[in-house]
């Protein structure tokens, strides 16, 4: 089972529909034990990076990140779900994040804000989520992003400038952009993250 983790912000039954193609049962949920249980766990997240985080602590979801990170249970997530697995974010303040990763979410140096639509993005050789799509495009909604590195293996994409699109960390993976809406390509990315469950 898939459980989606329900915080308060994400875009929830368009993440449920795509992760149902797979076949497999997919529950959104907000109970701790579930999503703890869970083969794979979907942190989705939309809005600004502070309300993502106070939702988040309020179901412990910090801690479960966490803790399934401890019992090597894959944990992907998805745009703001991604950003607050990192240490800060800048956004409205100095916000501190679940610290997966020690980078900061900062705002996009580019003319046009937010970053909406269609993006390649430069695949790290070694990476398993984009097997297969590596010349794809990806539906991106966002304004802040991490610039540097993180994890294992890191995928870049560029709107005036180099930003982190997909990080891949052992059990541990999330992606900028949106895979629920991202057409094939996303639901191939999709696909490819369950075959690693």
């Amino acid at each position: 089972m898939i459980a989606i983790l329900d915080y308060g912000s994400g875009n929830l039954r368009s993440a449920q529909r795509a992760f149902e193609t797979s076949g497999r049962e997919v529950l959104i949920t907000s109970d701790y034990e579930t999503a703890l249980n869970a083969e794979g766990l979907v942190v989705p997240g939309v809005g600004a990076f502070a309300a993502c985080m106070n939702g988040l602590i309020a179901v412990r979801g910090d801690q479960l990140v966490r803790e399934r990170i401890a019992l090597k249970r894959q944990t992907l997530g998805i745009c703001v779900g991604m950003q607050i697995l990192f240490a800060h974010g800048i956004e409205h303040g100095n916000h501190k994040g679940v610290g997966i990763w020690k980078n900061t979410v900062e705002k996009l140096d580019a003319p046009i804000l937010p970053h909406m639509g269609w993006n390649t993005v430069s695949v790290h050789p070694s990476s398993k989520l984009f097997t297969g799509i590596e010349n794809e495009s990806f539906y991106f909604v966002h304004s802040f992003a991490v610039k540097d590195s993180a994890g294992e293996f890191s995928t870049f994409s560029h709107h005036g400038e180099d930003f982190l699109a997909a990080v891949e960390d052992g059990v541990i993976s999330a992606t900028q952009f949106h895979p629920e809406k991202s057409g094939e390509a996303g639901l191939q990315l999709i696909e490819n993250w369950i075959s690693t469950l």
